[in-house]
């Protein structure tokens, strides 16, 4: 690791690029700690322009372009992770000398707190906050950071036990220095492609994760997680989790026993290490094989951490899940209706669609709801599984005309709240209706979570129109 002290920032030129979240927790840190910087935004107008003005009249913002000569002058540019380094306005002004760093690179530089790396294009936040409620229920002083919970220079000062880290593909380009008890790639599939141009490149940056890693938990079922050569320690000291059995997911001329996976038995599958049956998937309280893949995910890794494994299933029983993945909508229809707008992208909603097949009885229908800004992904692979599962496809937002494509029983609406309009008329009891849109929320709204939320309501409202009917 590349540590660095306080000191050794005095005299730099930093420049802050993106007044986000991020950029926001940079200003903050650098100027409690007397360090002086500079901002630049590419944005024109925000709100958080004028907070920034009245908080830290000291520090020179500029707005409305990439100003090169700002960027030039920089000796330490900090990056948000909105911020695309690589566009030519900001890469082609960098100084040779200079150093790009985001704030997990920089925390990683200023404190050596034990911590584990998660990424992945799916599940990466179920995983990281189960490790967290794990970890709590076992005494463990576990905090969340990185893409979740409050920015990591925001609890500098802070000392737990453990750090538990999810990763972007954005913020892994900007870390070099980290240096993880245990790290994983959950999955990969084509995701932020507007951005990272191929999937090579992507499979990259989510492989550096490895880089300072003590230990790799890896998908048996997804060759492209599997640390590199280039990440010797890593590759020697690896496990695997799977959804079939840990036998497949064996390492070349490793013990099969040290590897998860799901098991079989009398009719019943079971998470399993080894040839151990550990808990019947049916007792998890989050529902599908992919989350029963995230569930063991998780408990590869707190077993490296040293956590009792017997504990740690019973820790699993109390957690409740995240909200807007594969989250229940409460209703009085007996139709399930399933809130998974944090799917944004292909991968995810793949996932989800295998995980709730299984559980459909031969007279139940699925219905999903999908579409927004697809960022540039491939849709097809959806196709051969929309053609298994579903019933009828309900089509919305930027890329509309690609997810109607997927399927000849599929209709387009204007918003989330006809969707689910449409699919009240044609689901009955038993039946599920699903919002996994494979986008991103941005064409139609601020983020998943308004998406998300804005399903529940339109359920909420059609169950009551449905109750008026009927009195």
């Amino acid at each position: 690791m590349s540590s660095i002290s306080l000191t050794q920032l005095q005299d730099k030129r930093i420049v802050v690029l993106g007044l986000g979240l991020t950029g926001m927790s940079f200003v903050r840190f650098l100027t409690n700690n007397g360090l002086s910087c500079a901002v630049n935004d590419s944005r024109a107008q925000h709100p958080a322009f004028a907070e920034f003005a009245d908080s830290y009249p000291e520090c020179q913002l500029y707005t409305g372009q990439w100003h090169r000569e700002v960027i030039a002058q920089a000796d330490i540019l900090l990056a948000s992770p909105g911020v695309d380094i690589t566009l030519p306005a900001i890469a082609e002004h960098i100084s040779e000398n200079a150093q790009v760093w985001g704030d997990v690179e920089l925390y990683a530089r200023l404190k050596d707190t034990p911590c584990v790396a998660v990424t992945g294009s799916n599940g990466k936040s179920t995983v990281v906050n189960l490790l967290h409620h794990i970890g709590q229920k076992l005494g463990v002083d576990t905090q969340l950071g990185g893409n979740v919970g409050v920015p990591v220079l925001d609890t500098i000062n802070e000392s737990p036990e453990l750090l538990i880290l999810e990763l972007s593909s954005f913020q892994l380009e900007t870390i070099s220095s980290l240096t993880p008890l245990v790290a994983s790639v959950l999955n990969l599939s084509d995701d932020h492609l507007d951005r990272h141009n191929t999937m090579a490149l992507y499979t990259a940056l989510k492989q550096g994760i490895y880089r300072g890693a003590q230990f790799a938990v890896f998908n048996a079922q997804d060759s492209a997680t599997m640390p590199l050569p280039d990440f010797p320690i890593a590759a020697k000291n690896s496990c695997s989790f799977s959804q079939s059995t840990p036998a497949s997911s064996a390492l070349e001329n490793s013990d099969a026993q040290q590897h998860f996976g799901v098991i079989t038995h009398q009719g019943e599958t079971y998470l399993a290490k080894g040839e151990q049956l550990l808990m019947a998937v049916a007792e998890l309280p989050i529902a599908g094989l992919h989350n029963a893949a995230n569930c063991l995910a998780a408990l590869a890794i707190g077993e490296q951490l040293g956590w009792e494994l017997a504990k740690m299933l019973d820790a699993i029983k109390s957690y409740q899940g995240l909200a807007h993945r594969c989250q229940p909508v409460a209703s009085d229809d007996g139709i399930r209706w399933i809130n998974d707008s944090k799917a944004t992208n292909v991968g995810a909603t793949l996932a989800a669609l295998k995980g709730l097949a299984p559980s459909l009885g031969a007279d139940q229908k699925l219905y999903l709801i999908a579409g927004g800004e697809g960022k540039g992904a491939d849709f097809s692979p959806l196709a051969p599984v929309i053609a298994e599962h579903v019933a009828h496809v309900f089509a919305l937002g930027k890329d509309q005309q690609q997810i109607l494509a997927l399927s000849e029983n599929s209709t387009a609406v204007d918003s989330i709240e006809q969707a689910v309009a449409n699919c009240k008329q044609r689901a009955t009891a038993g039946d599920v209706v699903m919002l996994s849109p494979a986008c991103a929320s941005i064409d139609m709204f601020t983020n998943f979570v308004e998406r998300g939320n804005a399903f529940a309501a339109a359920v909420t409202d059609v169950a009551r129109k449905s109750s008026e009917e009927l009195s």
